[in-house]
């Protein structure tokens, strides 16, 4: 599982280092792919794959199933761990989600988020919000 923060740099080449907590759950690979709140998702083989057969399943006549599949699945690359830990990220793909230099990288239980330092301190801004949390969340049951 997925947890936690880490701060992290991005080197000239596109590089970033994986947390270690989460090489383990990345043997098999990884894929990463755009996110939906102008960040990326790095999702374990299997976790994709299955996220793929349900996206698949879509009618391709539904515009909003047309839409998801093109933005999941034309930014989505393999990836691979070298063996010092890191993995490469595009550069469109750093583009797309404005992360030059720093990365945070945030674990959300079946796959990770990578974020833009300044991204992710909105993002943590709008969490930490209590009230809207308790409207927001109120129907999920928890």
């Amino acid at each position: 599982m997925f947890l936690g923060q880490y701060e992290h740099t991005i080197d000239d080449k596109g590089r970033m280092t994986i947390p270690a907590r989460y090489r383990d759950l990345l043997e098999d690979g990884a894929y990463i792919t755009q996110g939906f709140d102008q960040n990326l998702m790095v999702l374990t083989a299997t976790s994709f794959e299955e996220m793929y057969n349900r996206v698949n399943q879509m009618s391709m006549t539904d515009p909003t199933a047309r839409q998801l599949k093109r933005l999941i699945f034309s930014h989505a690359n393999r990836v691979e761990v070298d063996r010092l830990g890191r993995m490469l990220i595009p550069q469109y793909l750093r583009q797309a989600a404005s992360i030059d230099g720093a990365a945070v990288v945030v674990g959300v239980g079946d796959y990770f988020e990578i974020w833009s330092p300044d991204n992710w301190a909105s993002q943590t801004d709008n969490l930490l919000d209590a009230e809207a949390n308790a409207q927001r969340f109120a129907a999920l049951n928890l």
